[in-house]
């Protein structure tokens, strides 16, 4: 075992791996870059090294500098965990030049797997099923149309040299393709300093299933189970379990047996993946091998009872596989979700900012939290906006469901916007809790799991009365604080004499305003809104935060308990199965009404940089015509025409980074 090891990569995986290289009295190096000098993995590890900007490139990407680092800090090892350096084989050759081991795959096993191409040629070549299509080197804009015409359609288009998602497109006709295939070439090199694409059949309503392996130097090979992948948005994963509901034991065994074939084929050592394609009959292709650890490996661990962040540090350090084939087993079942800084209801757009509020369900044997961020810290423009995996094991998939419904019940984020919601509705879903979900279902039916709260009376009552106790303790506390607490002033009852009057509450639900007059005190409330009324009595909050508070009382002599969070700016609800979240605002205040309006131009929706301008002054456009293409958080995103009309103004240039809510384009008024 080593003593000291590198961690060439940041946030929840560089955690990860020094969570297990602690428990095995193994000293950790953290490198970060300018945005991350005061991120949790430099906490956490023993020390820490800078290593340039905030921009990847000049960073994690940096391969010089972090050997540098491990040379000048006495590391024996560097664990570059996934995504940056991790699948790159140039940057393995040049640890193992260094004298350092390289926690992962030799640089000749990469290069067999980095081409997707060359892997699909060559696992066909070892027998294992691959989908038909085109991988050749000649990336003619002319002969990929002719042979995507070849192959028929739909096809997809995929970065031969990518992963995560990036670089892939589905084209159902001619007409389509060489749209599709710009944009997938300038994603790919943006992502991965290669453009080369591979064509191949689509398979509809197909299953992504993949297999964990590991190897070892002694030419040994075993896989892990299966882990399912196949709800996803736009090729990335959104939930991940294991085992796989739609997998029977003896497709289990052939995926298996076809996947430890597949690291044979490139005398493979360490953790991989082997990705497959399944048909809804059951017959399955090889698509990738990831030459990596997997985002979703804890799944793996918490089915097979196994850490594979100390198999990796063990096979790198020379030692054989801990565990032959037949003694791998499987129990209970095991699910994973991410929760991201993002906003489902606008496109999923990243989101970025201080985590003003970060409440997650405590860690038990049930639940797993792996997370890089705490409450206060930022989530970057630089980095992938996401901020904790949520993973849950049970006895069996529907005792798993139901912890993950708790454990995302118990959920709180406050700052950037968040995909909490949108889980919550996913993994209530009947494609879901039947396990009937492919991986085209969520952008084919991505309507049930976005779109506004549902927002019935029931809700805003329950809202209402948390503000008006909210109201009421608060003002009870000041009036103790200034020595004559049974003032009736010290009230907050709306009092006059004789009686309690009446108060007037605004609540703003999305882009809702919701204004309600309440009568009464203490508990006891008549609350008037949207022309009915709902007599409150009863009413109590107690505990201070999501996981345990909550708001009982008896809404028209009907008793509910909500689970909630208040405080003077917002009231966070939710009854068990939905959340709704009310901001608070003035009742008085005037509405705004700006000059202008977002109809005469295109603003930058978060933080990025320009990578395209299409328009230029003076040119007509048409409403939903594309007008620049941004890059931000590892994501491409299309800027369009909000109406018809003629360019006054370009603002931007290709290249440029641009900041939140800048003017890119001005159209004529």
């Amino acid at each position: 075992m080593f003593d000291k090891i590198l961690i060439a990569n940041r946030g929840e995986i560089a955690c990860r791996v020094i969570r297990t290289a602690r428990r095995l009295g193994v000293a950790t190096v953290a490198v970060y870059s300018e945005a991350d000098a005061d991120a949790q993995h430099v906490r956490l590890a023993d020390e820490a090294w800078p290593i340039g900007g905030p921009r990847p490139q000049d960073s994690y990407l940096r391969g010089d500098a972090i050997l540098e680092v491990a040379r000048q800090s006495g590391a024996q090892a560097i664990h570059p965990g996934y995504g940056f350096l991790s699948e790159n084989a140039d940057f393995a050759d040049a640890v193992k030049a260094a004298g350092l081991a390289f926690i992962g795959p030799s640089g000749d096993s990469m290069r067999k797997m980095g081409s997707k191409a060359g892997a699909k040629d060559l696992m066909a070549a070892a027998g294992v099923p691959v989908v038909p299509g085109y991988t050749g080197e000649d990336q003619s804009p002319d002969l990929l149309a002719r042979e995507a015409a070849r192959i028929g359609f739909p096809l997809m288009i995929k970065a031969a040299h990518g992963g995560g998602g990036k670089g892939m497109r589905i084209v159902r006709s001619a007409s389509e393709f060489l749209p599709n295939l710009e944009s997938c070439q300038r994603e790919a090199k943006n992502a991965f300093g290669r453009d080369r694409v591979l064509l191949e059949r689509y398979i509809e309503s197909p299953r992504h299933i993949e297999i964990q392996v590991f190897g070892d130097a002694d030419g040994n090979a075993i896989h892990l189970g299966e882990r399912e992948c196949s709800a996803q948005r736009r090729y990335q994963k959104v939930l991940e379990e294991s085992p796989s509901p739609f997998v029977t034991p003896q497709l289990r065994a052939a995926m298996g047996a076809a996947a430890v074939q597949a690291a044979h084929a490139i005398d493979y050592a360490n953790a991989g993946t082997v990705e497959f394609i399944v048909a809804p009959s059951g017959e399955f292709f090889f698509m990738e091998i990831n030459t990596r650890l997997q985002v979703e490996h804890p799944v793996t661990e918490l089915v097979t009872g196994l850490d594979l962040v100390e198999w990796q540090l063990r096979i790198a350090g020379g030692e054989p596989l801990p565990l032959a084939q037949d003694d791998i087993v499987q129990r209970g079942h095991a699910i994973e979700v991410r929760l991201y800084a993002e906003d489902p209801d606008a496109g999923f757009l990243p989101g970025s900012g201080r985590l003003e509020r970060l409440r997650l369900p405590p860690p038990s044997p049930q639940v797993r939290i792996d997370s890089g961020v705490v409450e206060g810290d930022t989530v970057t423009i630089f980095y992938d906006p996401m901020i904790a995996k949520l993973v849950v094991h049970g006895e069996d998939r529907p005792r798993a469901l139901a912890c993950l419904r708790e454990a995302l019940a118990q959920c709180e984020i406050e700052g950037p916007k968040s995909n909490i919601a949108f889980l919550e509705r996913l993994v209530r879903h009947p494609a879901i809790v039947d396990a009937s979900i492919d991986t085209g279902y969520l952008d084919r039916h991505l309507d049930d799991f976005i779109g506004g709260d549902e927002d019935d009376a029931g809700p805003v009552a329950a809202a209402a009365t948390a503000a008006l106790l909210q109201d009421e303790a608060a003002t009870r506390a000041s009036a103790t604080r200034s020595g004559d607490p049974s003032s009736p002033w010290a009230i907050a009852d709306g009092w006059r004499l004789g009686h309690a009057g009446q108060r007037r509450l605004v609540l703003r639900l999305g882009d809702v305003r919701h204004e309600i007059t309440a009568h009464g005190a203490d508990g006891d409330y008549r609350i008037e809104h949207d022309g009915a009324t709902v007599e409150v009595t009863g009413a109590r909050l107690a505990g201070s935060h999501l996981a345990e508070s909550g708001l009982s009382a008896r809404f028209d002599g009907r008793g509910r308990r909500y689970r909630i969070q208040a405080d003077a700016r917002r009231i966070l609800l939710h009854d068990g199965e939905r959340r709704w979240r009310y901001e608070r605002v003035p009742a008085y205040q005037a509405e705004h009404t700006g000059a202008g309006g977002s109809g005469d131009q295109v603003v930058a929706p978060m933080p990025g940089r320009i990578v395209l301008v299409r328009v230029a002054g003076g040119d007509n456009v048409e409403q939903g015509q594309e007008l620049l293409v941004m890059e931000a958080m590892k994501m491409e995103l299309s800027l369009k025409a909000p109406r018809d009309g003629v360019v006054a103004e370009v603002r931007a240039t290709q290249g440029e980074f641009v900041d939140a809510d800048a003017s890119l384009v001005v159209l004529e008024t």
